[in-house]
């Protein structure tokens, strides 16, 4: 707890010292106009799913994420959430943690918590207990992407039907020259290790993230979505294996960048989403 208030209170100082000297935080249109928190909340209105692209060490962006969930759910009581954070296999912890059936202490020891949980990604959990939304756990564990970036997702076959719950149904297509898996690809050119299975793997990722949110969608859910930023960058990732299932399904992308200075878009980060939250390159982060 004592490790909590003093991230909170570094945060909260880093905050402090950007106002003294500008924005904290800016949000731009893919056009590059400045808009504030209410107008993305507007125009989030009409769609099906909102995406969060984050930066998952930066606590100015998870802060503000929880400010856009305060905003969608004040409109819309039976709002679905879901995260990357959480893997398939923690659904039932988190079930039984917002039923009341756990405690919040025996749900923290069950699940698989990435490091930064307590101080970055708590708070919203939390929120939406209190307010009684579905959240869904809607990675692939890491297992698995671990076994296709080594052996290819033909290595997911031969595992059992209670292992095959917890992915993406198989076969899944995989668009090798998607222009984000290019570009990992690009990246990863002389590492050790297969390239286009790295890309499985990815894609393994976005198709069950994807795939997680279906039933919530089919039923006519409104859904907010937390997740890395490369994830859903220029629409691709998951949202791709989104609109390959639901064609005409209306998408909000909130997609978060660092820069040196926030009072202009940088054109690179200009395509990355219907709304660009940049964040000073100084930022605090927690790791």
């Amino acid at each position: 707890m004592r490790n909590y208030f003093l991230v909170v209170l570094l945060m909260l100082g880093s905050i402090g010292t950007l106002k003294a000297h500008g924005e904290a935080y800016q949000f731009f249109t893919s056009k590059g106009k400045k808009i504030d928190l209410q107008d993305v909340l507007k125009q989030a209105k009409n769609a099906n799913a909102i995406f969060f692209g984050e930066l998952h060490n930066n606590s100015v962006g998870h802060w503000l994420q929880l400010q856009v969930l305060k905003g969608l759910q004040a409109e819309n009581t039976d709002l679905v959430v879901g995260s990357e954070i959480f893997e398939r296999e923690d659904q039932l912890n988190l079930d039984e943690w917002f039923a009341d059936q756990i405690t919040e202490s025996n749900f923290e020891g069950e699940a698989n918590l990435w490091k930064n949980y307590n101080t970055d990604y708590r708070p919203i959990l939390r929120y939406a207990k209190e307010k009684g939304l579905r959240f869904i756990a809607t990675n692939v564990p890491r297992k698995y992407a671990s076994l296709v970036s080594k052996s290819g997702l033909v290595g997911l076959d031969s595992l059992s039907p209670q292992a095959k719950r917890h992915f993406a149904k198989l076969p899944m297509q995989v668009d090798m020259n998607m222009p984000g898996y290019v570009a990992m690809k690009d990246m990863m050119h002389g590492a050790p290790g297969n390239s286009d299975f790295m890309i499985q793997a990815q894609a393994l990722k976005d198709a069950t993230m994807a795939e997680s949110l279906f039933e919530s969608l089919s039923k006519g859910k409104k859904v907010y979505h937390i997740n890395g930023s490369y994830h859903s960058k220029d629409g691709e990732g998951i949202l791709w294996y989104l609109k390959k299932e639901f064609p005409d399904i209306k998408i909000f992308n909130i997609h978060m960048v660092t820069q040196d200075q926030i009072d202009k878009l940088d054109d690179a980060n200009a395509t990355s989403g219907e709304i660009i939250l940049v964040l000073p390159s100084d930022s605090h982060t927690t790791y």
